[in-house]
């Protein structure tokens, strides 16, 4: 279970946030993002070492509000090998340094996304411990277990997560509201909820499996 500490964050999680989501292929803004937290949620770790948020960043610079998905991992140390996927680094009130990763390239985030997909796990509030997320929905209908996922490549539409057997997941990182219907093709699916600017709640695709 993930202990939620009330403390301080040095830089922000959207301080980092704002410097990094413009350099992404599916970033739609054009310039300088403002971004507020609108939503997301948690998982677990099961080693209890690492930090697993889905985070809805939305961004009002433009005309039209835009709420993208970014996972993140937040580790004690770097993880090797993934210099690429590094968001930057904050100083935790309680924790100390820690390296705030795009979670889609961390292995732990991804064999938790399988889990979740699954219904081996359970999506966390994102801001309460040991409560589970009520509004994060799932399903899957594939024939046995998700293999381990091989590589994640960024486009202009999302992020492709490979599976080792070349099965697909799409994250959906520009979020549309009231799109809570996977595409056609689909085995596999998650659907979040998050908050607009005029403070109405809505629900969207996150992930799906195979489509």
């Amino acid at each position: 279970m993930a202990i939620i500490h009330r403390t301080t964050l040095k830089p922000t999680k959207l301080e980092l946030l704002t410097t990094w989501l413009p350099t992404r292929p599916w970033y739609v803004g054009q310039g300088t993002p403002e971004l507020t937290k609108a939503g997301g949620f948690r998982l677990d770790d099961p080693a209890g070492e690492v930090g697993i948020e889905f985070m809805v960043a939305m961004d009002t610079s433009g005309p039209h509000p835009t709420a993208y998905l970014v996972p993140l991992t937040y580790r004690g140390a770097p993880l090797p090998g993934a210099e690429a996927a590094l968001i930057g680094t904050m100083e935790h009130g309680v924790l100390g340094p820690r390296w705030a990763y795009d979670g889609c390239h961390d292995p732990v985030s991804a064999a938790q996304l399988l889990a979740l997909i699954e219904g081996r796990t359970q999506a966390q509030a994102q801001s309460t411990s040991d409560t589970p997320d009520r509004e994060v929905t799932r399903s899957y209908t594939g024939d046995g277990p998700l293999p381990t996922i091989a590589s994640a490549k960024d486009d202009e539409e999302g992020t492709e997560l490979l599976a080792q057997d070349g099965t697909p997941l799409r994250l959906r990182r520009v979020l549309r509201p009231a799109t809570a219907v996977p595409p056609q093709g689909a085995f596999g699916h998650v659907i979040g909820a998050w908050n607009l600017p005029d403070g109405s709640r809505t629900r969207g695709l996150f992930v799906s499996v195979g489509a």
